[in-house]
């Protein structure tokens, strides 16, 4: 089948674990000719010419030097996601290709999902609902108690886009807010959330009751959260991550939450994802694990999916991407 005027966009697969959603199938197709990553290697010679852009459901296909130099005619790559540490940057800006992340399309469904896992967590709900549900169910332990959440204080690592949904959720809650971030917030916008910020790391871990870390994975934020950071927390503080699993050491989190060097963690990320089936991550009772759920919701995909194709269509265009990013 010929693709006509349409662009060539190269996606893994259509449905499956990496593919992109049958939904959202019928709106791509009405400004791109579709190609899969099967379709190309069964026909590289007559497609790999035709593909102009990449669209990355769940980081696949993988972008390496072999099909960046097999695509003569790739311009754009647009990524379903903001994180964009899958991505070798300098190398595919090299080819003089542009890049695009969705960072309008998922800041409010990460901002939820971060807050059911800091609320989850704090009320102890997978715990209880196990209760609920066993056969031997008489009643609930009077000494099963959860934390308070009203008048708690919240810790934001990372104070960019989702980081303040976060806070405009926590605000609701009734919270005290305080975050570390590069760069501090403009006076006003810290007035509408009542957010109070800490120039060091440090200040922010010894008064959070919860911290919540939602910062780009880099090599500056690697392991940013390791023995010395857990160790500087409340005994009674939560710590919730929904940026990348490789912000967090591991070990130094099993180890704190083992020891009760901090009282729980609620996880939508790990390293790698999924964990290990024996990791003892999986074995402990104050650690509730999701699998990198922020996005997942049917309009939020869509919207990432729309924001997609918005970029792609800029850079075929000549125009200025709306998401564009650039290598540091």
């Amino acid at each position: 089948m010929e693709g006509g005027e349409l662009p060539g966009l190269l996606v893994n697969e259509i449905g499956g674990i990496c593919g992109i959603l049958h939904s959202h199938v019928a709106f791509l197709r009405k400004h791109f000719y579709l190609i899969t990553m099967k379709e190309l290697l069964e026909n590289r010679k007559h497609l790999s010419r035709k593909v102009q852009a990449i669209y990355l459901w769940w980081h696949k296909p993988v972008i390496d030097r072999e099909l960046l130099q097999s695509l003569p005619n790739l311009k754009v790559i647009a990524n379903s996601g903001v994180g964009m540490d899958h991505l070798d940057l300098k190398l595919v800006a090299s080819f003089g290709v542009k890049m695009a992340n969705a960072p309008r399309a998922v800041c409010s469904s990460t901002a939820d999902a971060g807050m059911a896992l800091l609320l989850a967590s704090a009320r102890r709900l997978v715990e209880v609902h196990h209760i609920a549900i066993s056969s031997s169910m008489d009643y609930c332990e009077a000494d099963i108690l959860g934390v308070k959440v009203s008048g708690a204080t919240l810790g934001i690592i990372g104070m960019g886009r989702i980081g303040y949904k976060i806070a405009l959720r926590a605000k609701a809650f009734e919270m005290k807010i305080l975050y570390h971030n590069r760069t501090q917030r403009k006076a006003q916008e810290e007035q509408a959330v009542g957010a109070t910020y800490c120039e060091k790391i440090d200040s922010l871990l010894q008064q959070a009751d919860f911290v919540m870390v939602a910062v780009s994975l880099t090599p500056q934020t690697r392991n940013l959260i390791g023995k010395r950071e857990l160790e500087l927390m409340k005994p009674t503080a939560t710590l919730v991550n929904i940026s990348r699993g490789a912000v967090v050491d591991q070990e130094a989190l099993v180890m704190a939450l083992q020891t009760g060097v901090i009282w729980a963690a609620a996880l939508d990320v790990t390293y790698p994802e999924p964990l290990p089936r024996d990791h003892p991550l999986l074995k402990l009772k104050n650690v509730i694990i999701t699998p990198h759920l922020g996005i997942k919701t049917d309009k939020t995909t869509y919207m990432i999916t729309e924001e997609a194709v918005e970029n792609i269509l800029a850079a075929l265009n000549g125009l200025p991407m709306p998401s564009e990013v650039l290598p540091s």
